[in-house]
């Protein structure tokens, strides 16, 4: 039990669960999860009490049981006891000041000596410029055909979905991305049908598209890990495994998986050798409130819970991971500054705990946001070092029924922060003739590619 005073009311919180989730910040999902602190002041205490906890308090109680959760378990094991033995005298607090303070190198070594849970609780008595300025201090890089994650490198999903999967249509966004020099991270289309043929026929083109145009880059169909794994078995060209994935064993079996198929299905595409300049074969993707929505949640806040899906992607070495960070809806995440804080929360816990961090930037069109919410976060976490973020024709995904981050938003972070793309991607850009001096697409190059796509897409 803890217990702390705000003027002449004392605070009494059961055990650390309760302590975490009245110690967050305002949120819809914990509001409905009815978790949340129930006024600011309950809020002040509980995050007085969080501050003054030792980390091996955090450490020792876990907030899903053991025997219950693979996940929990999965924890216990990748913990490296001895690089935290220096720190398990400290408080939450004292951890906070530490982080400010931190080289690049330090941070790194704290990858494993640090909990999901103990990254999470600091991350609660931090300000959003703290998150910002520890998560731009830690780069975490991959590989697979080109490099992500290094210094000054912005990367971008493609995103050309379309709500028929009509190859033409997704050629004509692909087009328009490469034109504004998207694409490094991942060209990644979400199919409309997780059907073993049509997400074959995607993969067979995404591949075409590489290939015809020697371009340094990887592609996915995110269709779920069990089709993917089904189309390797029938010979297609998988470059990397997607999966949606939760911080508890019953959200990850709500969205059909343990981590035992996940082994299996990074086994299965690792096999196939196709990276160039490295192995790094997975992309994940997270968000607030998915354990809430399945009823996985175990009464634990929706930070903490996201946090705990880090040590699940972590297990699997990925390429990318990303939080689709306003794609629930406001019943999660209510406003733009809700979805602010969370995509900060969710960048600054997976860096730290050692993931290639990127974030889907994005609000559902029945949530009190728009896109000069979206401008913000995307400024915050340029800054921040974010990984990579997603380019939507548009931002708008019509398919998906979805507002993210567009080509445009993507070449303007980069241009104002003095990024680029990834070194590979980047000299490709560069010698296709794609695109001028100043950055824009050359419009004669642009045709000659159009016809190659056209003649891909049919």
């Amino acid at each position: 039990m803890f217990a702390h005073s705000v003027g002449a009311t004392r605070y009494v919180f059961s055990d650390l669960k309760e302590v975490l989730a009245k110690a967050s910040p305002q949120r819809s999902g914990d509001e409905l999860a009815g978790v949340a602190a129930t006024s600011a002041a309950e809020r002040v205490a509980a995050r007085h009490v969080l501050a003054d906890l030792p980390l091996r308090t955090i450490a020792a109680e876990s907030v899903v049981p053991h025997e219950e959760d693979e996940v929990t378990r999965l924890i216990a094991t990748q913990h490296d006891e001895d690089a935290f033995a220096p720190l398990a005298s400290q408080t939450v607090g004292e951890l906070r000041e530490y982080l400010l303070a931190a080289s690049s190198a330090e941070l790194e070594r704290l990858a494993y000596a640090l909990t999901p849970e103990i990254v999470a609780a600091v991350s609660k008595i931090m300000r959003n410029q703290d998150l910002v300025a520890v998560a731009a201090m830690r780069r975490v890089e991959t590989s697979f055909r080109n490099r992500l994650g290094g210094e000054k490198v912005l990367a971008v999903r493609l995103q050309p979905n379309h709500p028929t999967d009509d190859p033409k249509g997704v050629a004509a966004s692909v087009l328009d991305g490469l034109c504004m020099g998207c694409g490094d991270a991942v060209i990644g289309i979400n199919p409309v049908s997780d059907d073993v043929g049509s997400t074959c026929s995607l993969l067979y083109m995404l591949d075409e598209v590489h290939t015809r145009l020697e371009l340094p880059t990887q592609s996915c169909v995110l269709a779920h890990i069990t089709t993917t794994m089904a189309a390797i078995e029938r010979g297609a060209p998988v470059d990397l495994a997607f999966q949606s994935i939760g911080g508890t064993e019953a959200v990850n079996r709500s969205f059909g998986i343990d981590l035992a198929l996940l082994k299996e299905a990074h086994e299965a595409t690792s096999a196939l050798k196709r990276g160039t300049v490295g192995d790094n074969v997975m992309y994940f993707e997270t968000g607030q409130g998915s354990a809430l929505s399945a009823d996985a949640h175990h009464g634990v806040d929706q930070q903490t819970i996201e946090a705990r899906a880090y040590a699940v992607a972590r297990a699997f070495r990925p390429l990318l991971v990303n939080s689709v960070v306003g794609f629930i809806g406001p019943e999660y995440l209510y406003d733009g500054k809700q979805i602010a804080r969370a995509a900060l929360e969710d960048h600054f816990c997976g860096k730290i705990l050692g993931l290639p961090m990127g974030m889907d930037i994005c609000y559902t069109n029945h949530a009190e946001a728009d896109q000069d919410d979206m401008d913000a976060i995307l400024m915050m976490l340029g800054l921040a070092g974010v990984n990579f973020i997603m380019g939507v024709p548009g931002s708008d995904d019509v398919m998906l029924n979805y507002q993210s981050t567009s080509f445009h938003d993507a070449l303007f972070v980069r241009r104002q922060l003095g990024l680029s793309a990834a070194p590979e991607f980047q000299d490709w850009l560069e010698g296709s003739g794609l695109r001028d001096l100043g950055g824009l697409p050359k419009l004669e190059r642009v045709g000659m590619l159009e016809h190659q796509l056209g003649d891909i897409a049919s």
